[in-house]
């Protein structure tokens, strides 16, 4: 029978983990046809919540888990997920229940008609605010505007990816993770389908605005070099009014034809002028710092314990 690694990627969500456990195995358990591995990736967390996948892993011999030395972030425990994952294919999904396990079903049926990368578009989301909704939707729309290969806006990490395309994803080691930019990127088939996300059963969302604005400008600087290119632009553009308002105030001053005299000008011209350069030197910055962090050739991450239903080993690192 084929394998499917189940890779459940968690950061402090010891309140909700029975309960996806427990609608995870439902699903899986109505699916005999296939061996299924539920491999769970701790973030550094700092509840009890893989005390509690620790004692799942006992009885149930399906459950394995990675316990990461410290929180990297989702993008890197999903990367530790897939250098690990044993299945020929694998399904990301979360822990706060609000994508349902039971879409897996639905994607492992079009994975056997041939697509490599089955994603998971979300119609509905249900318990976000209207201004998270927009945000997300707005930057995605922007983002895609900005790239040469297509961008899903509606479509995150809960996804069924074929080995190949696994193994893809790995072989990219940078530290700027945006591997929704990735998913685009390395190609193969890809199948979308739909689905309702749901309101979170507990605990609350690990996204602060911050961490989003983070992800966003990742996004921007890792998978595309437009910003850069607008900063071109917009130096250009000045330039061009500043050459023009130079030629003004040249012909004013020759001919006497008005007083070309005038401090308010003078600093809304320095004001625009320095604002333009300190724009572009912090775009320039952002790419500068990550080609400063990747040169440190650094491993994305350092494992704590990893322990399968056949295996348990202490890990010091991985690169």
């Amino acid at each position: 029978m084929k394998v499917v690694t189940v890779i459940i990627p968690f950061y402090n969500e010891e309140g909700g983990l029975r309960d996806f456990y427990d609608g995870l195995v439902e699903t899986l358990d109505s699916l005999p046809t296939y061996n299924f591995e539920m491999l769970f990736v701790n973030d550094g967390s700092s509840d009890k919540g893989l005390e509690l996948i620790d004692a799942l892993s006992k009885h149930d011999q399906r459950v394995s888990y990675i316990d990461l030395s410290r929180n990297y972030g989702k993008e890197v425990a999903m990367t530790a997920g897939f250098d690990y994952a044993k299945g020929d294919a694998v399904v990301v999904i979360d822990a706060d229940l609000q994508q349902p396990p039971a879409v897996i079903k639905e994607m492992l049926h079009y994975w056997e008609q041939g697509f490599d990368d089955v994603y998971a578009i979300r119609k509905e989301r249900l318990g976000e605010s209207r201004s998270k909704i927009w945000f997300s939707k707005t930057y995605y729309r922007i983002l895609g505007k900005m790239t040469m290969e297509k961008v899903y806006p509606d479509a995150g990490d809960f996804r069924l990816l074929d080995r190949k395309v696994v193994n893809a994803l790995a072989s990219m080691r940078e530290q700027a993770r945006y591997t929704k930019g990735l998913y685009g990127w390395v190609g193969f088939k890809k199948k979308a389908i739909s689905y309702i996300a749901q309101p979170r059963k507990s605990g609350i969302t690990k996204w602060s605005f911050s961490k989003l604005l983070k992800l966003a400008v990742n996004g921007l600087t890792a998978y595309t070099t437009v910003p850069l290119r607008i900063s071109t632009y917009m130096g250009v553009l000045v330039s061009f009014f500043g050459f023009i308002y130079m030629l003004i105030v040249l012909f004013q001053r020759i001919f006497g034809l008005g007083d070309v005299s005038g401090y308010a000008s003078l600093m809304i011209g320095i004001l625009l002028l320095g604002g333009v350069q300190l724009i572009s030197l912090g775009v320039i910055g952002e790419y500068l710092a990550r080609v400063f962090v990747e040169s440190k050739q650094r491993p994305l991450y350092f494992i704590e314990n990893y322990h399968t239903h056949d295996e348990t080993q202490k890990q010091v690192k991985k690169v």
